[in-house]
């Protein structure tokens, strides 16, 4: 009989893209999660996925087959939710540390959302740099914090995307084309913000083959606008969470496309409250992509 473990351990193979990625998402053995796809495919008398050096593909019993998986799966899990929110109302204190540039645009609503759920939790909200908010978490300070993804050592699932733009003065040669290069960028002073967008790029220069002539630095995306605007450099900053642009600033799409995955992580010791909020998080992106 076909059971949730192996249709939950077929799901994240193929979410995560191959076996050894699925067993650490997972928090089992490779070769458990293996039985259990291997189990589910004996049952249904089809092989579901394709094994190969570069991770899994779908056979077309496999496609047939995701669709229906994930929605059991995810059926489940939200059975699970409701239950306990039925045995024992979550209370206590959910400290979160985010990020401003996401704050009003990603935190905000799943706030919103959470509270409605479980009204005798506190909220407790903090900002900082990405950087901070990971000090928060190690130290304690924050129990529940939005990252950027992957992460290491800590339970997280995906809040969502920002998609990093060129930011030019409206006067500059670049403001002209309808796509910036990280190659046309470096050729202008830069300005960079501390507040963790240059752990995104900044790879991404590398990899291109790209250094940028750092002329000032600041931490509030506003403070960035504001150098630009007086025509003393260009920048790069997410799009979503961007505050109005000043007059005589303009955005341009980034080439190569740039995207910085962000997330919610706690820690394995987090209270109910943080707990709950990450499960929140994990079923509305479960939801997005369908």
């Amino acid at each position: 009989m076909t059971t949730v473990s192996q249709l939950t351990a077929f799901v994240t193979v193929v979410e995560q893209g191959g076996f050894a990625a699925a067993s650490r998402a997972l928090g089992l053995s490779q070769p458990g999660v293996s039985r259990a796809v291997a189990s589910l495919e004996k049952e249904l008398g089809r092989p579901l996925l394709v094994r190969g050096r570069d991770g899994v593909s779908l056979t077309k019993a496999g496609r047939a087959a995701l669709a229906h998986a994930r929605e059991v799966v995810r059926h489940v899990s939200q059975m699970r939710t409701e239950v306990a929110g039925v045995a024992s109302a979550v209370t206590g204190t959910l400290s979160l540390a985010s990020l401003p540039s996401v704050t009003a645009t990603l935190v905000a609503p799943q706030l919103h959302a959470f509270a409605e759920r479980h009204p005798a939790v506190e909220i407790r909200l903090l900002e900082g740099s990405e950087e901070e908010v990971r000090d928060w978490l190690d130290q304690g300070a924050a129990e529940a914090g939005v990252v950027s993804l992957p992460v290491r050592g800590l339970d997280s699932a995906v809040l969502g995307d920002q998609l990093m733009v060129a930011v030019v003065p409206a006067n500059n040669w670049l403001a002209s084309k309808d796509t910036v290069s990280y190659a046309e960028l470096a050729k202008e002073p830069f300005v960079i913000s501390t507040g963790g967008c240059a752990d995104v790029f900044t790879p991404v220069a590398r990899a291109v083959g790209v250094e940028f002539d750092v002329a000032f630095q600041a931490r509030e995306m506003s403070s960035v606008l504001q150098i630009v605007r007086a025509n003393l450099g260009v920048s790069i900053l997410p799009s979503a969470g961007l505050p109005p642009l000043p007059d005589g600033v303009v955005v341009r799409p980034l080439v190569p496309e740039t995207v910085r995955r962000l997330g919610v992580a706690v820690s394995a010791s987090a209270s109910a409250p943080a707990r709950a909020f990450l499960e929140q998080i994990a079923s509305f992106s479960s939801r997005s992509r369908r």
